[in-house]
């Protein structure tokens, strides 16, 4: 596959709608989206922590912003991205991560929603927002993110997300939320596979699926057809074991026909030894569009453990996001837009080898290093 050239990031900003009326404009917005990605990139975390770093580096952002007026102040922020139209700012992200993204044939992309804890606003009887984002394993990149609607939950959110998407040709694995027919069918028209973790909010299923292993475990899988893949990891005292099971054994399963492109169901055992402690094994159960390959199944799964250690624990951890008090109009869903647009940015940064937060400092303090980070 030819590699796409990357399409300048601010131009993919410049598209973006200035919400204020004429008269109250003393900023360009494009100088507010500039300072405002450069800052977070570089830890600033609220509005008041966008002006610092603003008046911190305002020669150099006088170097090639317009800055007429100045630095704009906290409030100017904290106004012009809570009446920033959420899903233009979204598109801009997109349209750049498009260019950006070379996504590969079967790439696991993991879908997983995140509660911002404290964007919350009681006196306005607003909840926490609640984020579903779309990883691209390989890649290492945020890919889109949709606000959950207040009323509704993850099940309205993920087919949005995916009618985002450009993702023809690779997996899509999803958590039990996900396990719905008509998201498996919205990911088969978009030509790409998935598999789904099955629960008990599909009963049926996961009753079918568990006395299925049940049954094929104790007969030592004599009478079905099936793969078999065993991985072993261990540290800080811990040993876990996971066997991975895959067949195409799917005639008998009830309303298979509801599930489109469905080819083979499998299982994950995992068997835990911690330190002084007694073994512990758990079940999980899947159904997949791919082909009942245990080993390709199982590097699919493991699509979930790293979008939380890729990228729910560091917005966390390196971006402090559940401390963020961010909650008036759009401002708290458009900062999450934001801090995937740096994330994207210094995970894209492969010079420097340190983590997120390091990296995070090391362009705060040295602008080379910030313009290296800006031009992946």
């Amino acid at each position: 596959m030819q590699a796409k050239a990357p399409q300048p990031l601010l131009d993919c900003f410049a598209t973006v709608t200035d919400p204020r009326i004429e008269r109250t404009k003393r900023h360009q917005l494009i100088d507010i989206l500039v300072i405002a990605i450069c800052a977070t990139i570089c830890g600033a975390d609220s509005w008041e922590d966008l002006e610092l770093f603003g008046n911190a580096k305002r020669e150099w952002f006088h170097s090639f912003l317009e800055l007429e007026n100045g630095i704009p102040s906290h409030d100017t922020f904290r106004r012009v991205f809570a009446r920033l139209d959420t899903r233009q700012f979204q598109q801009a992200f997109l349209q750049w991560v498009g260019s950006v993204a070379q996504l590969t044939k079967a790439e696991v992309i993991a879908i997983d929603g995140k509660q911002l804890r404290r964007s919350h606003d009681r006196p306005a009887g607003k909840g926490a927002i609640h984020m579903v984002s779309a990883w691209a394993q390989e890649n290492r990149l945020v890919l889109g993110q949709v606000k959950v609607d207040d009323k509704s939950n993850e099940i309205t959110a993920i087919p949005e997300l995916l009618a985002m998407l450009e993702i023809a040709g690779c997996i899509v694995t999803l958590d039990a939320m996900g396990c719905q027919t008509q998201i498996a069918e919205q990911i088969i028209e978009k030509e790409t596979d998935y598999v789904l973790a099955v629960k008990k909010n599909q009963p049926y299923l996961y009753e079918d699926l568990e006395q299925y292993f049940d049954w094929a475990l104790k007969d030592r899988f004599k009478e079905t057809s099936f793969t078999k893949h065993q991985t072993v990891d261990g540290e800080h005292g811990r040993i876990e074991v996971r066997r991975y099971y895959a067949s195409d054994d799917i005639a008998w399963l009830r309303n298979k026909e509801g599930w489109r492109g469905l080819q083979s169901i499998a299982m994950v055992e995992s068997e835990r030894t911690m330190s002084g402690k007694e073994t512990t094994v758990e079940r999980r159960y899947y159904i997949s569009s791919l082909a009942a390959d245990a080993k390709e199944i199982g590097r699919t799964i493991r699509g979930p453990w790293s979008i939380e250690n890729s990228l729910l624990w560091v917005l966390d951890i390196a971006f402090r996001e559940d401390e963020s008090r961010i909650r008036k109009g759009n401002g708290a869903e458009n900062m999450a837009t934001l801090r995937h647009l740096a994330l994207n940015l210094l995970k894209q940064e492969k010079s420097l080898k340190a983590g997120i937060k390091s990296k995070r400092l090391k362009a705060g303090w040295d602008e080379t290093y910030l313009l290296k980070v800006l031009r992946n």
